[in-house]
């Protein structure tokens, strides 16, 4: 960092970010119309198509798609607000490493590279609902380390999640970035019953009423109510944005770490897809306020990145649809206007 607050040089690159490219865009939507398809036929995937060269200035192509999932520890489950203990993260990060988490799976389907980042697993973030979740040096590293996601030559961005209680911290963010009453934003996360719900209501409720009054800016939402994983992949977006790399942000967690920068610049997140509405009741709402539509809804709510690492094969497929598939010249097929 250069400037005398470690978060002024995250507010200029939002300030600074690129924007689409209309020509890639365009070139790509004529060449569409001269594919061997009848116009429209092959619905989302065509608009995917045209959004991938939008946001790479290029024809569509994904060689060297990754997911990269974010781990970080959260003071706030000391409340009582998951099931399950803070250890799972650790253990979790453990198996994703050997290759039996659902991710690796889906990654291995779809031909997808996979890094994990343990973000001090051993040091959890403060809790809440007594002080910030971190100060501004710590949360602004966080998310430089955030941006390293993009290293590599990727060409496209998967961003997920692993972090015992981070459901509520998502939900607090939600509530502090887009109002309304905490009961709106919770819901079961890792297995709670309706008791459960509702102490993660009231949890996230303290939270927001001893924090209320610095909480107009997005970072200080960000640092006050956040986790590292959070703080990363909000960098992590911001950095692939920067770099022209499109992005695919997984479910609930992840879309609350998208949901930063949408309340910074209502324009921050067009070079992202939103893979899928998440089974946690407020994912559709968080994504309503963002006016953005998720590819899928498969009713799940594992995070890990997993919904976007099947929303990845689409976009694999519509690229080769675009990039493999014949014009009716090309295949001396009489086109409708022939």
């Amino acid at each position: 960092m250069t400037t005398a607050m470690p978060f002024d040089d995250f507010r200029e690159l939002i300030n600074t970010m690129p924007g689409p490219d209309t020509g890639a865009a365009q070139r790509v939507a004529e060449r569409d119309q001269q594919l061997t398809k009848p116009p429209g036929a092959l619905g989302k995937l065509e608009e995917i198509a045209v959004w991938l060269a939008t946001w790479t200035g290029r024809p569509p192509q994904v060689i060297r798609p990754q997911v990269t999932i974010f781990a970080g520890n959260h003071g706030v489950t000391a409340q009582g607000i998951s099931p399950f203990p803070s250890e799972v993260t650790a253990q979790m990060v453990g198996n994703f490493s050997a290759g039996g988490a659902a991710i690796n799976q889906i990654c291995a389907v779809n031909d997808l590279g996979l890094k994990v980042f343990d973000l001090a697993l051993e040091m959890p973030t403060n809790d809440i609902t007594q002080e910030a979740a971190m100060d501004e040096r710590t949360c602004a590293a966080t998310m430089a380390f955030g941006m390293e996601a993009i290293t590599g030559g990727i060409d496209l961005l998967c961003i997920g999640e692993m972090g015992i209680g981070n459901t509520t911290i998502a939900s607090a963010i939600f509530l502090a970035l887009f109002g309304g009453d905490a009961e709106e934003w919770v819901g079961p996360g890792t297995g709670h019953d309706e008791k459960g719900v509702k102490l993660k209501a009231q949890v996230i409720q303290r939270a927001i009423d001893l924090h209320k009054d610095h909480l107009r800016d997005p970072l200080e939402v960000l640092r006050r109510l956040g986790g590292r994983e959070i703080a990363a992949m909000t960098g992590a977006i911001l950095a692939a944005r920067m770099q022209r790399v499109p992005v695919i942000v997984d479910g609930f967690v992840a879309s609350a770490a998208a949901a930063v920068l949408y309340a910074a610049d209502a324009t921050a997140l067009d070079h992202c897809l939103f893979a899928h509405v998440s089974a946690e009741p407020a994912h559709k709402k968080a994504l309503a306020q963002m006016n953005k539509v998720a590819l899928l809804d498969l009713g799940m709510r594992l995070g890990e990145g997993t919904g976007a690492a099947l929303a990845a094969g689409i976009v694999k497929a519509a690229a080769k649809c675009h990039s493999g598939m014949a014009t009716f010249e090309e295949a001396s097929v009489s086109n409708r206007d022939d």
